[in-house]
């Protein structure tokens, strides 16, 4: 008898020919495709997932290979944005995965659209206001959510069901950050395979239904020092709590509590996003603009590169700015105004 594609996943009996069957009719959605977005797309392709949605604002550049395991010297020559370069390095793992790549910082409006039909969402974000807007959209449509987290050599990960476990805003005071982020103390790409392990994990069982296998607690661990912890959350959920209380407002789905700009982590980036929805531009225009009054300018379908008062400025086609070398959000507006007006 011919062996499947599956056939060893399929012999591991909590999945199984149903579990299997089950998987093909799932759709995954993973926000994010940097470290843990590109480690956990991987494994949900292998695994036959039928459709996977990538979501991710970025491109690629040299400092992503040492841990983003979907990418290439060749991806980051031709400055493909993560999204694009994932969905291409996917399709070649499995053709029978539905796979698509989208780029766009994820927002209110996006995140309506995209829960559309989808079973999971993957959290491989590194900031907490879109981690807040996941949780309440999670909550908003009842579709649970996996989180993850890393840096250095440390990890953690939770499984937040809706009307089942406490949400992520009820858990905010209790997750462990340490103070730490991967711009001040870097993170190494073990740390990366195991929170994204576990988070896979996690999501299988929800596809497949297996509830009562669902781990329980928070889960964090340091891998250079050895240790190991789970934090039991079940007191933690409260029917105050403005995201999946009693009287749940959800209040991260609301425009005026989310800002503008931002800070990359560990990417010495700001990014600015445009105030209103801006149509797509026309990068070729812009480029002949630039040209014009004597810049330098790289640019594709995708994106431009250029330089200003001597920072690389990347613009993307849904008017999206990333400005490099600096944390002055200030600074990256004014940038954003000499460039776009």
């Amino acid at each position: 008898m011919k062996e499947t594609r599956y056939s060893r996943q399929e012999l591991f009996s909590p999945i199984g020919n149903i579990g299997q069957e089950k998987f093909k009719n799932k759709h995954v959605l993973i926000i994010g495709a940097g470290a843990l977005g590109s480690s956990s797309a991987e494994m949900l392709v292998r695994s036959g997932i039928g459709t996977i949605t990538i979501v991710d604002r970025d491109y690629v550049e040299y400092s992503n290979l040492q841990r983003q395991q979907l990418y290439t010297e060749e991806d980051v020559e031709r400055r493909l944005p993560k999204a694009v370069a994932a969905q291409r390095r996917l399709q070649q793992v499995n053709t029978d995965v539905n796979i698509k790549g989208i780029i766009s910082d994820v927002s209110i409006d996006e995140l309506e659209t995209l829960i559309v039909g989808v079973d999971v969402i993957v959290d491989a974000t590194d900031n907490f206001e879109t981690r807040l807007m996941i949780n309440d959209i999670s909550q908003k449509y009842s579709v649970p959510w996996v989180f993850g987290s890393c840096v250095g050599s440390y990890g953690m990960s939770y499984t937040f069901i809706p009307n089942v476990t406490p949400c992520f805003h009820c858990l905010l005071e209790n997750i462990p950050t340490k103070g730490m982020t991967c711009d001040t103390v870097g993170v190494i790409a073990p740390v990366v395979t195991m929170v994204s392990s576990y988070q896979v994990t996690e999501v299988m069982k929800l596809l497949i239904g297996d509830m009562k296998s669902i781990r329980k607690t928070l889960v964090t661990f340091d891998l250079w020092n050895n240790q190991r912890m789970d934090i039991n959350m079940d007191g933690a959920k409260k029917t105050t709590c403005l995201s999946c209380g009693v009287d749940a407002t959800y209040p991260y789905l609301q425009k005026e509590n989310i800002s503008q700009s931002v800070v990359l982590c560990g990417r010495n980036t700001v990014q600015i996003r445009p105030a209103k929805h801006r149509q797509e531009l026309d990068l070729h225009y812009i480029e002949e603009q630039l040209r014009e009054s004597g810049k330098k300018v790289d640019r594709n379908i995708y994106l431009l590169i250029t330089e200003i008062d001597n920072h690389r400025v990347v613009l993307f086609q849904d008017g999206r700015m990333l400005v490099h070398d600096t944390k002055d959000t200030s600074f990256a507006r004014k940038v954003y105004q000499q460039l776009l007006g």
